[in-house]
């Protein structure tokens, strides 16, 4: 039977690198123990032992259903978190001169970018790209990107990262990116934070016009199409789909309230002088048993005060016959809304 390793400094942390390991006298054989892996040269990493799923029991139909909380994690948030993961590790071998920029840094902010095969790995030029497996070294002039420190890392501001984006994204991707960043997010309560937001406007408007740089024609025909008030790329896919359709644009994350001013509800997509209300639902609303009443309750209230809500969710928008804005056109179109030369044009 073999012996089991002896406990590492709790100082040393999940990730820590070989050098710190020896200062803390950590011997070289411990090092290349079972239980550590090596992500990067002279890095470790604790291999954490992945749990054997057991099947649950099939609930009876009188069973509360599943929150959100209890659904598998999507392979997007999987695929962040490994990213997250690398990048902790390759952060005990960095010089001072690096950081996090591109797809890396985008990744580790939460955007909706899909992370790259490599870390990508930035410095300020005239210094050296870092080379070595497993990441993609870049050299970057200094007016072209600023720096801060996110969960520990030191990387791109959101600003600079999507900017530097420029090169690898679509203008569609770049429009969700950045209505990502500039979104106000709300409290539990629905309060408005614009101190939790990740930038501005000016601020993409800036990055994109620090200097020659790659993509540039992109970012300006972005930033023509960003907008406050997409909580979700679901809700930019669709602003943007509905205005190349020729529907009027919505208002964004509207609150809407009765007569006498009680607050009904929240709304992504509002077109107020027809009283319609789009809401883009995600696998949340099905499967979460307070969500989906809290909704009933919302959509009550609606009706009574005169809206129609249309609801649409991902396979509406992104299904292989998306129906997303024929059914909105039609639903403007029922309220007397300007759809109706949309809809004569056979979008509906």
């Amino acid at each position: 039977m073999s012996r089991r390793p002896q406990p590492l400094p709790g100082s040393l942390g999940v990730t820590f690198s070989v050098s710190a390991a020896r200062a803390s006298g950590v011997p070289l054989n411990r090092l290349r123990a079972r239980d550590l892996s090596s992500p990067f040269h002279g890095a470790r990493s604790v291999v954490v032992p992945v749990p054997v799923p057991v099947p649950a029991p099939s609930p009876s139909p009188s069973q509360e259903t599943v929150t959100a909380g209890d659904l598998p994690q999507s392979p997007w948030s999987l695929a962040r978190q490994a990213e997250a993961a690398r990048a902790a590790a390759f952060s005990t071998i960095m010089t001072p001169a690096m950081f996090f920029a591109g797809r890396t840094a985008a990744a580790l902010q939460g955007a909706p970018v899909d992370p790259g095969p490599e870390l990508v790995v930035g410095v300020f030029a005239p210094a050296r790209a870092p080379r070595r497996p497993g990441v993609r070294g870049v050299k970057v002039e200094r007016a072209l990107a600023h720096l801060h420190e996110h969960d520990g890392l030191r990387m791109t501001t959101p600003a600079s990262t999507w900017a530097m984006l420029a090169g690898e994204l679509s203008v569609r991707d770049l429009v969700i990116f950045g209505d990502w960043l500039v979104r106000v997010p709300r409290d539990s309560r629905g309060r408005p934070q614009p101190h939790r937001r990740l930038s501005t406007i000016d601020q993409l408007e800036r990055a994109s016009s620090a200097g020659r740089r790659v993509g540039v024609a992109k970012l300006r025909a972005a930033l023509e199409l960003i907008r406050v008030g997409s909580a979700s790329p679901l809700e930019t896919e669709f602003r943007m789909d509905a205005a190349a359709a020729g529907l009027p644009d919505p208002e964004l994350d509207v609150e809407i309230r009765s007569r006498r001013g009680r607050l009904l509800g929240i709304s992504e997509l509002v077109y107020p002088g027809v009283r319609v209300a789009v809401e883009i639902e995600g696998d949340q609303h099905r499967t979460d048993r307070t969500q989906w009443n809290r909704d009933i309750d919302k959509y009550a209230d609606y009706a009574a005060a005169g809206w129609e809500v249309v609801r649409l969710t991902s396979s509406h928008i992104r299904g292989s016959r998306p129906r997303a804005v024929g059914i909105v056109a039609a639903a403007l179109a029922r309220r007397g809304g300007t759809a109706s030369g949309v809809m004569a044009r056979g979008i509906a």
